[in-house]
């Protein structure tokens, strides 16, 4: 949670100095198009950071502990030269034995393979990107632009820019915050 209020600190520092800009060189209505789109990308950032970790929460209260046991099964120096299980493989096939009918018949079973666990992979971050949260951060930015420019006080650049504070912070903290971390 600390982490999130750093990040919402500098987030508002880039903003201040924003506001700052608008009201010395700029108009109101910079100010205006630059603090709406700001505030609805901040509600986008938010909710997905808090979708994708409430993903990531239940996908780990549903893991296959089964799994675990192949890992614990490892001796030390496995872990060392691959720490990740990149390369052990349960069934060794020599390669010999392959004939170009197998070869394809292991394609195809992968391929089906990779299928299945996109499709299950989409069901299951359904909730990272399909939160209301979210989805009501994109109407506020989305009705907002459109009340700009109904009212023709839309001004493009100034959106932009109120649009990417957010990523620009993230970029900015990033390297701040990572050495806040170390000490």
């Amino acid at each position: 949670m600390t982490t999130i209020k750093n990040f919402a600190k500098v987030f508002f520092i880039v903003d201040f100095c924003l506001i700052a800009y608008a009201l010395i060189f700029q108009n109101y209505y910079w100010l205006l198009n630059s603090q709406v789109a700001f505030f609805s990308s901040m509600i986008i950032s938010i909710a997905s950071f808090f979708s994708y970790r409430k993903n990531i929460q239940n996908r780990l209260r549903n893991y296959d502990s089964s799994l675990q046991n192949d890992i614990e099964d490892r001796d030390k120096i496995d872990e060392i030269d691959d720490p990740y299980d990149l390369y052990s493989e349960d069934i060794e096939t020599k390669e010999e034995e392959l004939t170009a009918s197998k070869i394809k018949q292991i394609i195809k079973e992968e391929k089906s393979k990779v299928k299945r666990n996109s499709f299950k992979n989409v069901i299951f971050s359904a909730g990272g990107y399909m939160s209301i949260y979210r989805l009501l951060g994109y109407a506020i930015l989305i009705l907002s632009f459109f009340i700009l420019n109904n009212h023709n006080k839309f001004i493009p650049i100034a959106f932009l820019i109120g649009l990417g504070i957010v990523p620009i912070a993230v970029l900015l903290a990033k390297p701040i915050l990572k050495s806040e971390v170390s000490q």
